[in-house]
């Protein structure tokens, strides 16, 4: 075979498999016997060995397998990949649409499909191929496991039709049940663990190193959500239908499994079929998700910090079961906080095996007048967490004892105090108990804040119980032949961890400053404290009024980071830190802004625009010294208002007296 017959042969091929399994997993129809798939699988598979210049980047042959992974990239999300607000009660879904109608000023159309139970994915793709696939990660950011993705059959690697040039579409990525069965009755079979239940061995499969293995384990998807600057259609709905004829697995009207209502009972209707027809589906699913269908009213609904304001996810009724308390214990966590935890009479709940759930605290023990020794009810918070949620009163023991709640701490005996206002008790010798600073380490090293490689919570109980480390500053004094001393520490591990620990210097001074374990500086606090302070001498010689002044701060926040700093031993651990060289300074980027014309000016940007997307007005604003918010407020100066903007931001616009700008009018005020 010559080199015009092999690239012809390739193609032809290709193209045969594609069409194939377009077939089998997208319309449950099979033209060829599974023998015959995999005879001209085999066939391109030589082929491609022998002339491995013909090979495409995305050929059929990659569904097999065989990349190894060493380390996933993280990859920043273009779009958020942001969580859905939860609703467990019907009222809550009547509010949600009462709130989209009022705000949309017009009848609003809803789209309704299944919450599938399993792993969230967003892929990408350029000229019609797959280019990247990333894990929700924590919603700025995920890990590329595109290798593990295009083993996924029901994943298409070329599309079809006609469809834009770059867009992303969003998923999740599941085990259908049959499958997940059969994979753990193999593993009985060999002697291994049967796996807890679908979710989790879908999330652990995509993080497999050998993609070869991750093809094996016939993972599915159904994608239900496109993005993206320039899609056909403005609607949900006929950008799923579009997505179809791409060669997408969306979810389909004609299968039940996707709806649109103009009326909230209708959006009732759909949760009532699902909710008692939901066990026969062959893929878990724990709920119902409602879409706003018009993209522009998406757009114009926006966006809380967590989720959009557009959609909602309606949570069927966790499963209850009964068990024993054994035994109350307490947690010390790394701000002080105690936690009371009922350990529980091992039983089988929603797939995986409770032995202990939050009692949260004092409030909530006394509230369900819970004891040891009784009968509960336990369920999954969300079908994740485990709680207790009633005590069966008909069965406790006669000789019950009501519990009394501890009043020194578990670890360091510290006598316990409850604030005014707050619902948990506190352990205040944060140098001293053992727990406290372990935690605060832990917290330290984790992947949000200093993300030290080689480092993990095992490490920190060793080195702490060897003596080498008293709080997070002394990491950065350990020398080699110390750790090598401590048990099971191998010279390659303490090299690495070494390493790790000397490249955490780079981390930037927002993540140092959420790193430090200030009680309600989370990630957002932090890299609002550190925009506004620039560096951490400035924050500390701020006045308690300087930092509630701060956008966004409030009291509550001010007040502990103020409290925080006044301490002599914080003072101390970050001047260490410091001479360490650790980045205690915000590192700016290149400036774009051009003129100033607009400092001090808060602006909202609504509707659609005619020569201006969304975000290149708000980019305008910035780059003229003005600051994006998303609601109107008497502290909104101008509204920038295009087509299809809801009448009620308009009315509250006007009632506040802030002035609205037409796009024109917006393009004449930057002349």
């Amino acid at each position: 075979m010559d080199l015009f017959q092999a690239q012809e042969r390739i193609a032809v091929l290709s193209e045969q498999i594609r069409e194939h399994n377009h077939a089998y997993y997208m319309n449950d129809t099979s033209e060829i016997s599974d023998y015959e798939f995999d005879q001209l699988l085999e066939e391109l598979q030589k082929l491609e060995n022998e002339f491995p210049q013909f090979t495409e980047e995305n050929s059929p042959t990659k569904r097999v397998g065989g990349a190894i992974t060493k380390k996933f990239e993280t990859v920043v999300h273009q779009y958020p990949m942001l969580s859905l607000s939860n609703s467990y009660n019907r009222e809550e879904l009547i509010d949600f649409d009462q709130r989209v109608q009022k705000l949309a000023g017009k009848k609003v159309e809803y789209t309704c499909e299944l919450k599938y139970d399993g792993v969230a994915i967003g892929l990408q793709y350029k000229n019609g191929q797959l280019h990247r696939a990333v894990t929700r990660g924590d919603g700025a950011k995920g890990d590329d496991i595109t290798e593990n993705v295009k083993t996924i059959r029901s994943v298409p690697l070329k599309l079809r039709g006609d469809y834009p040039d770059d867009f992303e579409i969003r998923g999740e990525i599941f085990y259908p049940i049959s499958v997940f069965k059969a994979l753990n009755e193999s593993r009985e079979d060999i002697g291994e663990d049967r796996l807890a239940n679908p979710r989790n061995a879908a999330s652990g499969t995509l993080k497999m190193q050998d993609s070869k293995v991750v093809a094996s384990r016939r993972l599915d998807c159904y994608l239900y959500y496109v993005l993206g600057e320039h899609l056909p259609f403005k609607s949900h709905e006929e950008n799923l239908n579009a997505a179809a004829s791409w060669g997408f697995k969306v979810p389909k009207k004609s299968e039940k499994l996707f709806a649109t209502y103009q009326s909230i009972e209708g959006i009732f209707e759909f949760i009532d079929y699902w909710s008692n027809g939901r066990n026969q589906l062959n893929f878990e699913i724990d709920g119902i998700v409602i879409k706003v269908n018009d993209y522009y009213l998406q757009e114009e609904l926006g966006y809380t910090a967590k989720s959009p304001r557009w959609a909602i996810a309606y949570k069927f009724k966790a499963e209850q079961v009964e068990t024993r308390l054994n035994e109350i214990t307490y947690q010390v966590g790394r701000t002080g906080a105690i936690t009371p935890v009922a350990n529980l009479e091992p039983i089988l709940l929603a797939g995986t095996t409770v032995k202990r759930a939050s009692l949260h605290n004092a409030d909530q023990i006394a509230k369900l007048d819970i004891r040891e020794g009784d009968l509960v009810q336990v369920e999954k918070g969300g079908e994740i967490i485990p709680k207790v949620v009633r005590v069966n009163l008909s069965q406790r023991p006669v000789n019950s004892q009501p519990t009394k709640y501890i009043t020194q701490c578990p670890e360091c005996q510290t006598a316990l105090i409850r604030v005014e206002g707050e619902a948990k008790h506190y352990c205040l010798n944060e140098t001293g108990c053992p727990t406290q600073i372990k935690g605060k380490m832990t917290h330290f090293i984790s992947r949000k804040a200093m993300d030290i490689d080689g480092l993990g919570e095992e490490t920190i109980e060793q080195l702490f119980a060897g003596g080498l480390i008293h709080n997070y500053a002394d990491l950065f004094t350990l020398n080699e032949q110390d750790v090598l001393k401590l048990d099971r520490m191998a010279q390659k591990s303490v090299s690495n961890l070494l390493q790790g620990i000397e490249n955490s210097k780079q981390v930037p001074f927002e993540r140092v400053l959420f790193a430090l374990g200030i009680r309600y500086v989370g990630e957002t606090v932090s890299k609002k404290l550190a925009k506004h302070f620039k560096n951490m001498n400035t924050i500390l010689n701020a006045s308690l009024e300087e930092m509630i002044a701060v956008d966004e701060i409030g009291e509550k926040i001010a007040e502990s980071l103020y409290f925080f700093l006044q301490k002599e031993e914080h003072f101390e651990l970050i001047n260490r830190l410091k001479s360490y060289g650790l980045q205690f300074e915000i590192i700016e980027e290149e400036s774009t802004q051009v003129s100033i014309i607009f400092e001090g000016n808060t602006f909202v940007v609504s509707g659609v625009f005619e020569n201006y997307s969304r975000n290149d007005l708000k980019k305008t604003i910035e780059d003229y010294g003005g600051k994006n918010v998303g609601s109107i407020s008497k502290k909104t100066d101008y509204l920038v208002a295009g087509d299809k903007m809801g009448p009620a931001k308009k009315e509250k616009a006007e009632s506040l007296g802030v002035t609205i700008l037409s796009e024109q009018e917006f393009v004449d005020m930057l002349d």
